[in-house]
């Protein structure tokens, strides 16, 4: 902040003003200074207000009162500061006051990392600015408010450039920008979850990886469950008889139970908001309830099903089935996107050899995820039992292939009871049943 005194100028200037008038008395008028002030510069959300924005210069000498003060944090976007101007001559010069815009940004986007296996790593994105939203991309462009909005931790396990930005108020940051080189070779297992347990007794499933959908509205499939969370104890879930548990066998545990008479309680833990990936190798090793009304499934959605609703966010099934053992026993694998769901979905039957089913011994149900294909298979990852691509498509009218927009995908393993797809439990059903998982496991491609 200063003041610049023209002493000549202001001189003049008095002479002028100081006009006799004859006849009757005389008088004084006044002036107004003139202020300067440039367009202040920019400044990141959290810098607070100094001599590089509060810098105007006044045509005599005076004192300067600035509004915001100096040492002030402004919120992001536009502001206007004003500065009152009072001359050390106030018989000559009146008060003067202007304004001028400076613009807040965004500070930039933080990563920070945590180990997963083999040199992969989980990556997390956050920005101090309030409310602000997140960009990135992972092939080394640009990211604008076009590209992948942040949702949730995801998996590191290929070369590759991460760049984000924030916006908020109107306005982007700077960009951040971050190159990992972890070199892993193709079928490393780089993510897993084990479901160990050497507690003695029956422990809580990964909370760092595991929450819940919960309640009973059907979840878009007229399906009869309450989903109950880990410690809920709001009838009719129950601690006593928790929904999902990790058992000292090892396993995870998902419970389908009847409490009552038509209430019926499951389970449906979800990765969203704490872990995902983009493509890779994912195995569910299960081993299913087979009943009339039972519905087990172990599947992934886009992470932008936040701001890009379902189908479009994109969902892939990889172990699905409904109801009682057939003969043969069969696990069907699907995606579903705008222009294919329901009777335009893509889903194909895997039928399992004779002698095998899918309740009653394990499985391993996997997908091998690439840009432009998803396969599936059971046990053999080196036999596919069906492979789409973006060619999949072709004669499905307003289909758009949801795989590779970009967004990485969380996991979901669950239970349903009843629903359009396998109808109801009826007296064939036994409860309690459940389903048993074994472990998660993401290897490179």
């Amino acid at each position: 902040m200063r003041a610049y005194t023209a002493v000549l100028a202001a001189m003049l200037v008095s002479s002028v003003l100081m006009v006799a008038c004859g006849g009757g008395g005389g008088g004084n008028t006044t002036t107004t200074p003139v202020i300067t002030w440039a367009t202040p510069a920019a400044i990141t959300y959290g810098t607070a207000l100094g001599a590089a924005q509060l810098d105007a210069t006044a045509s005599v000498p005076g004192t300067f009162a600035y509004t915001p003060a100096a040492g002030t944090v402004l919120a992001v976007g536009s502001q206007t500061l004003s500065v009152t101007f009072t001359p050390t001559n106030t018989t000559s010069y009146t008060t003067a006051t202007a304004t001028a815009a400076l613009m807040v940004n965004p500070t930039a986007p933080t990563t920070s990392t945590t180990a997963a296996q083999h040199g992969a790593e989980i990556v997390s994105l956050a920005d101090t600015t309030p409310a602000a939203t997140i960009y990135y991309t992972v092939d080394g462009s640009t990211p604008t408010t076009s590209s992948q909005p942040y949702q949730t931790p995801f998996l590191v396990a290929s070369n590759l450039t991460l760049k984000a930005i924030a916006t908020a108020g109107g306005t982007s940051s700077s960009v951040t920008s971050q190159s990992f080189t972890p070199n892993i070779a193709s079928g490393t297992l780089v993510w897993s979850d084990e479901f160990t347990n050497s507690t003695g007794a029956i422990a809580q499933p990964d909370p760092t990886i595991w929450t819940y959908d919960t309640g009973n509205n059907g979840f878009g499939n007229n399906e009869l469950e309450n989903y109950c969370a880990w410690g809920s104890n709001t009838s009719p879930c129950s601690t006593a008889l928790p929904s999902e548990y990790v058992g000292t066998d090892g396993y995870l545990h998902i419970e389908a139970r009847q409490p009552s008479t038509g209430v019926y309680t499951s389970a449906r833990l979800k990765t969203q908001g704490l872990f995902s990936f983009q493509y890779g190798r994912i195995e569910f090793r299960a081993m299913v309830p087979e009943a009339q009304g039972f519905w087990p499934a172990n599947w992934l959605l886009g992470n932008n099903i936040a701001t890009v609703p379902w189908p479009a966010c994109g969902e892939q099934d990889v172990m699905e089935r409904v109801n009682a053992a057939l003969i043969p026993d069969w696990n069907e694998g699907s995606i579903h996107g705008t222009g294919f769901t329901g009777g335009t979905g893509l889903g194909t039957k895997y039928d399992f050899p004779t002698g095998q089913t899918a309740g009653g011994e394990f499985h391993t149900y996997g997908m091998i995820w690439s840009p432009g294909s998803v396969a599936y298979y059971v046990d053999d990852p080196a036999s596919p039992y069906i492979t789409y691509t973006t060619s999949s498509l072709n004669g499905l009218s307003g289909a758009v292939w949801p795989f590779d927009a970009g967004q990485a995908n969380f996991i979901i393993l669950n239970l349903a009871i009843g629903g359009d797809y396998p109808g109801p439990p009826d007296s064939s059903t036994p409860f309690p049943s459940e389903m048993l998982v074994d472990y998660v496991r993401i290897y490179t491609n």
